[in-house]
């Protein structure tokens, strides 16, 4: 690891033994745990091995170029080892696109909200709606906010992409203050996101042992969750593109499919229609969940249903028609 404590501190930063046939995407995921990447350039050099990368703010350079000289993990990027040091340059005057590449990761921009507006839980609602969402990589570029999301195969990269580009995330899961977040979805080139640290930005929902970040711990000093929700007996619904009827005995027949429903409460929460469904144990609530997540009620996608877990065990209702 090469000394770089005596370099004056720059937000943009030179990487040299770059394999050639990096992409903008692996340098940004590499670069992206320590701050928000801005601009990048790669193939510099008369063996196109070189790269450097700008970042939002100084601090965020640093923090980068302290840990890999500090730390016992190298910075690697397709099996390379890639040395990191402060650039003489202030900024980056260059901005290359990405191309698209056929696969199981996602690169997905999101239109029309800030990084603060969609947080990596409902990027991982939306996207496990198809398949089991492996990775999360989220980063800021001048496309906007960003993120790559990893699938088992492409197939479920592909069903997702299908399904989701140029739609919305739904309106409940949004601040009110947004009108709509569409979604821009193209194939990216990475196939296995490598994912140094829990955290806001980024998450490995196949490693539960993977470090936490100091950026996912907010401000009350508070650890924010990290590898999704606590599982328990009742289910939260979210009903969605429902322009059909649904009924508590609708509900009942659905959810009745994977065990006995105890009890059903209806509401609507910012316009949208939402359902508490409370079975006996844990085991029902997980396999009505891993069974009907994203599936709808009605044929043509209506009345979608996407599942968390709810922090409720038991219901209180007025009147119970399932016990």
């Amino acid at each position: 690891m090469p000394a770089t404590f005596s370099q004056t501190p720059s937000k943009v930063l030179h990487l040299r033994n770059m394999p050639w046939e990096c992409t903008e995407e692996e340098l940004v995921q590499l670069c992206s745990p320590f701050g928000r990447v801005v601009n990048t350039m790669l193939h510099v050099g008369a063996n196109r091995n070189q790269a450097f990368v700008e970042f939002a703010e100084v601090s965020q350079a640093v923090q980068m170029v302290t840990y890999f000289a500090t730390s016992s993990d190298q910075a690697m990027i397709r099996g390379k080892t890639v040395y990191v040091q402060y650039s003489n340059r202030h900024e980056i005057t260059n901005n290359k696109s990405v191309a698209e590449t056929p696969g199981n990761v996602l690169l997905v921009t999101f239109e029309g909200a800030q990084p603060a507006d969609v947080s990596i839980d409902v990027i991982h609602l939306v996207f496990s709606a198809f398949g089991f969402v492996h990775k999360i990589a989220t980063f800021e570029k001048t496309a906007g906010f960003q993120a790559l999301i990893q699938y088992t195969d492409a197939t479920t990269a592909t069903e997702a992409k299908n399904y989701l580009e140029g739609r919305s995330i739904p309106s409940y899961l949004l601040p009110e203050y947004i009108g709509t977040c569409n979604l821009r979805i193209n194939f990216s080139a990475h196939r296995d996101l490598n994912i140094k640290f829990q955290s806001h930005r980024s998450r490995d929902y196949t490693n539960p042992y993977l470090p936490v970040n100091s950026t996912a711990i907010d401000v009350t000093g508070t650890l924010q969750p990290i590898l999704g929700e606590t599982e328990g007996n009742v289910l939260l619904a979210s009903i969605e593109n429902c322009i059909y009827t649904v009924t508590l005995d609708i509900l009942h027949t659905v959810f009745s499919a994977y065990g006995t429903v105890q009890k059903i409460s209806m509401f609507d929460k910012n316009g949208s229609l939402q359902a508490l469904i409370q079975y006996p144990d844990v085991l029902t609530a997980k396999i009505a969940k891993e069974a009907l997540e994203g599936h709808s009620i009605y044929s043509g996608g209506f009345c979608k249903l996407h599942l968390t877990y709810s922090h409720h065990t038991d219901l209180i209702v007025k009147v119970s028609l399932f016990h």
